[in-house]
């Protein structure tokens, strides 16, 4: 069975813009436009590559600030500050500078990257092996005996490796249950509540013994007052943190397209000449060595 690598890419811009940020490494080209995090880009998705001995690869992007998430709360993602203009230009260029190395990109308006990464991922599985490497835990409710999840740990190959054997060891549950954890216990990066004063351990604890919201909220004479009372009281929260927490895996996509379009030979002389292209000296020394 082949494998099949799906990179979250803008994880991957992030990371490595803020990375040299920190010391005003811009890495700026002859037009002064910067590109550190490109140049990171490309060196991490190379290394990837290799380490997953990936035979297909799929970056998938967000497409904008908005998404089907913001009409279910306008606090969805709100509180986010906008990122340095030092990045603006990388956006755009990233996403070329991938194309042009012979990456398959995918972004879909009005959702996540995520939820292109939680489509592919499970309409794909029966054939392939899947890797997903990125730096959001929330992945995780995608695992399965095919699927797994490296989240981005250190430079360009630590990763934390997640398959579904390790989750169900860590936590006691299934990955898909991790949706209803994080429906109790909110994610304040994201912006949604979850039930205020109730925290991870405990959303895990009523998740191992109920199994579902739905069936902690059936039970809810069960709990202790404090519990129940908290529930009640953000009853609507939950509902609508439930809804935020879940990956959607039902992403309208050309499956034909990106079957004929993921396969990937790594081409370092190629790959070399787009870094020269576009003045991207930092990458192509990294690939000429890897």
């Amino acid at each position: 069975m082949e494998n099949l690598l799906i990179v979250d890419g803008m994880a991957l811009l992030f990371r490595h813009f803020y990375a040299t940020a920190m010391h005003q490494q811009y890495m700026r080209n002859s037009a002064g436009t910067p590109t550190n995090g490109v140049q990171g880009f490309i060196r991490h998705v190379a290394t990837a590559v290799r380490d997953t001995e990936a035979d297909h690869v799929i970056i998938a992007w967000d497409m904008g600030a908005v998404t089907f998430r913001n009409e279910i709360s306008d606090a969805y993602k709100a509180h986010r500050q906008a990122p340095p203009e030092e990045m603006n230009p990388q956006f755009a260029h990233v996403q070329q500078v991938s194309q042009e190395l012979g990456f398959h990109n995918i972004g879909v308006r009005n959702y996540e990257a995520d939820d292109v990464i939680g489509t592919i991922a499970k309409q794909l599985e029966g054939d392939y092996r899947i890797k997903i490497i990125s730096g959001d835990k929330d992945l995780l409710q995608l695992l399965d005996d095919r699927i797994e999840v490296w989240l981005i740990k250190k430079g360009f190959s630590e990763y934390n490796i997640y398959d579904e054997a390790r989750f169900q060891a860590e936590y006691g549950l299934n990955p898909a249950q991790l949706i209803d954890v994080k429906a109790f216990m909110g994610d304040t990066a994201d912006g949604y509540p979850g039930v205020k004063g109730i925290g991870e351990k405990t959303a895990i604890k009523l998740i191992q013994q109920y199994g579902d919201v739905e069936n902690v909220i059936s039970h809810h004479h069960e709990l202790p007052k404090g519990q129940q009372t908290k529930i009640k009281t953000s009853y609507d929260d939950l509902v609508m943190s439930l809804k935020l927490a879940a990956i959607h895996t039902e992403v309208p996509l050309n499956y034909e397209e990106i079957m004929q379009s993921m396969p990937y030979v790594a081409d370092t002389v190629h790959m070399c000449e787009v870094c020269d292209m576009h003045e991207l000296k930092v990458a192509r020394n990294y690939l000429m060595k890897l």
